[in-house]
């Protein structure tokens, strides 16, 4: 009695694991290499932060078949990205090649960074000036004395 229990969940997941697997076939194993080392390299335009070879979605999957079609009738690997490029744009690409359209991908990190250390900076600067601004005399001579005393 236990063990059907835990039979029918069993047989109930099979078809989901059976469904996740793609089967190709090769006529070298150079083409198949190639292939897996191309679906590596590409984005799912889906998914985006997965591979093709990674990503489950219906597009990854079309995308995965033309690129078995591109290897299979000996197009190269550079063909095959050409291919893709012209028809879904360098996102495709994990790594875009830098030309004036992606320049945004590449520097935009470090302009992202370089705004935020610059508003930093000013909300430093602002705090420091507020706090100057309401201190009195006494509180200012006093500040003075101990800046004169850290100095030396």
């Amino acid at each position: 009695m236990i063990r059907s229990f835990w039979l029918l969940p069993a047989l109930l997941a099979l078809p989901l694991a059976a469904s996740a697997v793609e089967v190709r076939q090769f006529d070298s194993a150079d083409k198949q290499q190639r292939y897996e080392h191309l679906i590596s390299q590409l984005r799912c335009l889906v998914c985006q932060n997965q591979s093709l070879a990674d990503s489950d979605a219906d597009l990854a999957k079309d995308l995965r078949d033309e690129v078995y079609g591109i290897i299979q009738s000996g197009q190269s690997e550079e063909q095959a990205i050409k291919f893709l490029t012209e028809r879904y744009g360098d996102f495709v690409l994990y790594r875009p090649p830098l030309k004036p359209i992606t320049v945004l991908l590449w520097a935009g990190p470090l302009l992202i960074l370089l705004a935020g250390a610059l508003l930093l900076w000013q909300q430093a600067r602002r705090r420091r000036t507020v706090a100057a601004l309401h201190l009195t005399e006494e509180e200012r001579q006093r500040l003075d004395r101990l800046k004169k005393n850290l100095e030396g």
